[in-house]
């Protein structure tokens, strides 16, 4: 099974670099998408109804801001949206829930901590309700698959310019310290697993030109529980994708 994890950058942008051409050209079994910054309602049937799949949206209470989307070859037998926290993490539309037979797929945005110290504890906050739904699924039996833009370079190999960010949100000791702890409780992260040396971004800032330059961050993610990283095939980023200014990440496991 092949999945992609994709920040769009917003998805009416990019269905006007090519994306919709690009999913049916690579053909993923399951499409995850971030930052989609629109609700269903304000889509056309070019990008909701993709030959082939069955599309789901998570949209907030906030116009033209986050949100996430799930193509899927297979429909799920069962789809929810948020923790179910009512307001406190699921007003901005961040998580999509999706149960196949074999895995529970949790695709999320995960907040950007750098505007200001409040939005910085809202994401540690998002990030210990992750944590604590995770292992609730894994309580019954589940096993998970966890993708989305986690807002975090974990280690000094994942970002170009580790010690000119140690004070930036998204490169903070204490965001990393909760990388470290959802790690110690035995999620794994797919690509650094296969690929322990590999210095590859996923995000580069469209200011400063910096894709060009490969000045980039590594924030995109595959985590899997424990059970299922023997199954993994396959993880990469896929750098040569256009269309916005993070590029998708890839996993394939034998499922």
């Amino acid at each position: 099974m092949k999945l992609i994890s994709w920040n769009v950058n917003g998805v009416r942008a990019a269905a006007k670099k090519g994306f919709v051409e690009w999913l049916l050209c690579s053909a993923p079994d399951i499409l995850c998408i971030q930052e989609t910054k629109a609700h269903e309602e304000q889509l056309d049937g070019g990008i909701r109804d993709v030959l082939g799949y069955r599309s789901f949206w998570c949209a907030g209470e906030k116009k033209g801001y986050s949100g996430v989307g799930l193509y899927s070859k297979r429909v799920p037998s069962e789809i929810s949206f948020g923790f179910g926290l009512a307001g406190e993490f699921d007003s901005e539309g961040r998580i999509i829930v999706a149960e196949y037979p074999e895995f529970t797929l949790l695709n999320i945005y995960f907040p950007n901590g750098q505007m200001n110290d409040e939005r910085l504890r809202y994401k540690l906050g998002f990030y210990d309700a992750t944590l604590a739904f995770c292992e609730n699924l894994r309580k019954k039996g589940r096993s998970l698959i966890i993708c989305g833009d986690y807002n975090t370079a974990h280690g000094e190999i994942d970002l170009a310019r580790p010690d000119e960010n140690s004070d930036v949100s998204g490169f903070l000791r204490i965001e990393r310290d909760w990388m470290d702890k959802w790690e110690a409780h035995g999620y794994a992260d797919t690509f650094r697993k296969l690929h322990p040396a590999a210095v590859e971004y996923s995000w580069w800032s469209m200011r400063t030109n910096a894709r060009a330059r490969d000045v980039g961050w590594r924030l995109d993610y595959f985590y899997v529980t424990p059970d299922l990283l023997p199954k993994v095939k396959k993880a990469a980023i896929l750098k040569d994708v256009q269309g916005s200014d993070h590029c998708p990440v890839l996993l394939e496991i034998d499922i």
